[in-house]
């Protein structure tokens, strides 16, 4: 089975990220990968790692169905030297790793004075929208943002997956947590060039890893700034150009690549156009990414906001089997269009709006 063709790497962020670890793999030989049925022909559940086994059989490992162990033994091999990338099958499965990521990953470099570093890389698939149910489509990285000393990652098709992969693997001393949206994976990359995507005006900031920043005014003035991550990039995008052009309604489109930890310097460019926040994620409401950000944003930048901010989010419920009732829970390009109508007619009362 080999690596997935030259148009599939260019054209989708699947295709990125094979063509970033086809990549890595050939270019060091201290990168391993580990996880459960990774080995070709099958090449892993949502076929990032398709070809990867063929190419380099000693350092691709399958591994039992034993979250816990297989990541324990990758904070092991990263602390000898190695740089493993741990694959976790779903999301929803990470809370099987959580004690080896928040007890043992996280704290290490810390307990033994800097004595020792853990670059480990903690790949998967996270989100809703493809019918899989209660336990395979949940978003639980708002749960893991708030570890010390765990850098957490989600690419967009607005970024290039593939670099933010090689960046975390090759250049980070830190265990990272890399979150793919799963219904991201076919969709084409929205590459910028001459500092535009289609009809927006583009900014990327020089971070390690990078946030863009998408205008339909060429940065000169904004009504709101809508902040969004991974798989909602898209979604922030189709409501912001429906909102100009049913409405005139200008929106700048924030798109970090770090959750954690979180720049707001982008954020507070952004606000200081245009003085309102909607910020959207696809996980459910309490404790979550987004009321980190608006509460950065009250504590750090209050004197930029016109209006409270509003946040939309899934509903406070397991996620349904039958794709309607997927629907109703999670948020959709309509509640954006909501929020944002609401944010523009809001100055007193915080929202929350749920899909």
């Amino acid at each position: 089975m080999s690596r997935l063709d030259e148009s599939e790497r260019e054209l989708n962020v699947l295709g990125s990220l094979n063509g970033a670890l086809h990549s890595i793999l050939g270019d060091d030989d201290r990168v391993v990968v580990l996880g459960e049925d990774l080995l070709d022909p099958y090449g892993g559940a949502f076929k990032v790692t398709r070809g990867l086994s063929d190419a380099y059989p000693d350092r691709v490992l399958t591994t039992p169905i034993s979250e816990a162990g297989f990541t324990g033994v990758a904070v092991g091999m990263a602390m000898r030297g190695l740089r493993p990338v741990v694959e976790i099958m779903f999301g929803d499965f990470l809370m099987l790793a959580a004690d080896q990521l928040l007890n043992h990953a996280s704290k290490y470099t810390w307990m033994y004075e800097g004595k020792v570093d853990v670059p480990l890389v903690v790949r998967t698939p996270m989100g809703g929208r493809r019918g899989y149910g209660p336990t395979h489509s949940q978003s639980i990285e708002k749960h893991f943002i708030g570890m010390p000393g765990l850098v957490v990652v989600a690419p967009s098709v607005f970024h290039d997956p593939g670099a933010l992969l090689r960046t975390a693997v090759v250049d980070d001393d830190r265990p990272v947590l890399f979150v793919e949206n799963k219904l991201m994976y076919a969709r084409p990359l929205r590459r910028i060039q001459g500092g535009r995507v289609g009809d927006m005006a583009a900014r990327v900031d020089d971070a390690r890893y990078p946030t863009v920043t998408l205008s339909y005014d060429d940065f000169r003035d904004a009504d709101v700034t809508l902040v969004a991550y991974g798989g909602m990039a898209e979604l922030a995008a189709r409501a912001a150009e429906r909102l100009l052009l049913d409405d005139e309604v200008v929106c700048e489109i924030v798109l970090p690549s770090s959750l954690n930890p979180l720049d707001l310097t982008p954020v507070r460019q952004s606000l200081a156009r245009s003085g309102r926040l909607v910020v959207c994620e696809e996980a459910a409401p309490i404790a979550s990414w987004g009321s980190e950000m608006i509460a950065r944003v009250s504590a750090e930048a209050f004197d930029l906001l016109e209006a409270a901010p509003v946040k939309v989010a899934a509903r406070n419920l397991p996620i349904a089997n039958t794709r309607d009732l997927e629907r109703a829970i999670l948020p959709q390009e309509s509640d954006i269009v909501a929020a944002v109508t609401r944010a523009i007619g809001s100055h007193t009362t915080p929202v929350h709006l749920a899909g």
